[in-house]
């Protein structure tokens, strides 16, 4: 069943492109043009919930509060998807009980990784299957092991650059980094023509199983 996701937004126009993009990621996804509509919702159905701070009478940091105090939902993930950019704003954020925080204007893609993370971290996704079939090769540091066991958790499959990142989000990796990583793996496995990693030019890469 696909997870489901509530965008709550008091700029229509950000809740659809929300909307869109997350469905198209294979989301189910609802949207609430304030947090008062969104309360009127049964929020324990949602397995996210991406909130603006600055809307209206109720704003996003009491939204939070009502739901992280209500038995039901305290233990939902909330992502806070805000122009509030300063530090201030993102320690209250997340000392409130947020799980992410997203400075707009945000980058769509960072945006569908990010859920993607905190979806798994939360334990409300699948965690990638780990790549027990393979035996790892020696010499690998934990970043490459981790980037190693993605892949092969879903062969042939393309993960965006996105997708790595936010799979080693506890490590701080960004996205120039990928492809340093990336080289190096490809280095440490050129003796195992069993393993093979595969690139989509300008998007990310997968594990094709060779001979």
């Amino acid at each position: 069943m696909k997870q489901h996701i509530l965008v709550i937004d008091d700029e229509e126009a950000i809740c659809e492109i929300l909307r869109y993009n997350l469905e198209e990621a294979g989301y189910r996804v609802q949207t609430a043009l304030s947090a008062e509509e969104a309360l009127a919702m049964d929020l324990s159905e949602f397995d996210l919930m991406l909130v603006d701070i600055m809307m209206g009478e109720i704003g996003g940091y009491d939204f939070a509060k009502r739901v992280r105090a209500d038995a039901a939902t305290a233990a939902k993930p909330i992502i806070f998807c805000t122009a509030l950019s300063d530090e201030d704003d993102k320690v209250m954020g997340l000392n409130i009980g947020a799980d992410d925080y997203i400075s707009k204007p945000f980058n769509i893609s960072e945006v569908c990784a990010r859920v993607r993370a905190v979806l798994r971290r939360c334990g409300n996704a699948p965690a990638p299957a780990p790549a027990a079939e393979i035996a790892m090769p020696e010499g690998l540091t934990n970043t490459e092991r981790e980037v190693l066991q993605l892949l092969a958790s879903r062969p042939g499959f393309i993960f965006s650059r996105e997708d790595i990142a936010a799979h080693l989000q506890r490590y701080d990796i960004t996205l120039r980094t990928i492809d340093a990583h990336i080289t190096r793996l490809r280095r440490k496995l050129s003796e195992r023509p069993d393993l093979i990693i595969i690139t989509r030019s300008g998007f990310g890469y997968g594990l094709a199983k060779g001979s």
